[in-house]
């Protein structure tokens, strides 16, 4: 069946390339009727077989705004006795046949779904190993914005989240810190940044095996981006020097981020 073909193919479950699949149909029915009515498709997993059905989504009598897919409570309990707020109210639809455009409008949906679930699943694999630091390369510029690939995974830099003066190309290598997850774009997206104070804490993580170890803790950071930036360091053990630790021997772990900083002054 061309569902597991795809399922196997992008990775995904076959749930979900089942409905990306009941969607794009939906999606090509409606498209047949001039109103703006409410199309459900069921697909039998078995055989691939389907049925359509037009659902009106059932309202209290005085709040119906959209009656081509809304049902006032009253005239819903006529058709079905024990109907209720929220429920739907269906009947079969004819099967249609697809044209052309029809056929394309679904294979777009189809294509859309499945894209977004495999950037679901990216993410998740992400997001499941901890990392809090994304690097990558710069595949496309995007009004000024970064779109960072590593690996399976994009990323978005945000024009306001580069230090500025830097001049990021395709093809750059960046390190950025994950800043929160974008789920209201198309497709989950993580957002990252490079000017937060979060970023040279965990750069400092890197460079300084003390801090992984637990032997020194960065209490806090602050930064002008591109210009200067502070670090707050403790130890409780008297034996290290927490300063001198993070600046490394002849000033290398803090050159090290420095250079990560486009010059920024640590």
């Amino acid at each position: 069946m061309l569902v597991d073909v795809l399922a196997r193919e992008k990775n995904v479950p076959r749930e979900i390339v089942f409905g990306a699949l009941e969607m794009a149909l939906a999606s090509a029915t409606k498209k047949k009727y001039s109103e703006d009515i409410d199309v459900r498709v069921h697909v039998d997993r078995n055989t691939g077989a389907y049925e359509s059905f037009r659902r009106w989504k059932v309202v209290p009598d005085d709040a119906l705004e959209t009656p081509p897919a809304q049902i006032p409570l009253a005239e819903a309990q006529k058709r079905k006795t024990d109907a209720k707020l929220e429920d739907f109210i269906e009947e079969p639809l004819e099967p249609i046949e697809f044209g052309r455009i029809g056929a394309q409008t679904a294979k777009q949906v189809i294509l859309q779904r499945i894209r977004d679930a495999e950037r679901e699943q990216i993410l998740n694999d992400f997001l499941s190993r901890g990392d809090e630091l994304v690097t990558g390369t710069v595949k496309r510029m995007e009004r000024g914005s970064a779109v960072i690939e590593s690996g399976r995974l994009e990323a978005l830099l945000p024009r306001e989240h580069m230090i500025p003066k830097e001049n990021l190309r395709v093809g750059d290598r960046v390190r950025a810190w994950v800043m929160k997850i974008d789920r209201q774009a198309r497709g989950p997206q993580l957002i990252l940044s490079r000017t937060a104070p979060q970023f040279i804490m965990k750069l400092f993580e890197l460079e300084v095996p003390e801090i992984e170890e637990g032997l020194l803790e960065i209490k806090s950071a602050a930064r002008d981006p591109g210009v200067r930036a502070k670090i707050a360091v403790f130890t409780n053990d008297k034996r290290i020097d927490p300063i001198g630790t993070c600046v490394g021997m002849r000033g290398s772990r803090v050159q090290a981020v420095t250079q990560e900083l486009a010059g920024e002054r640590v």
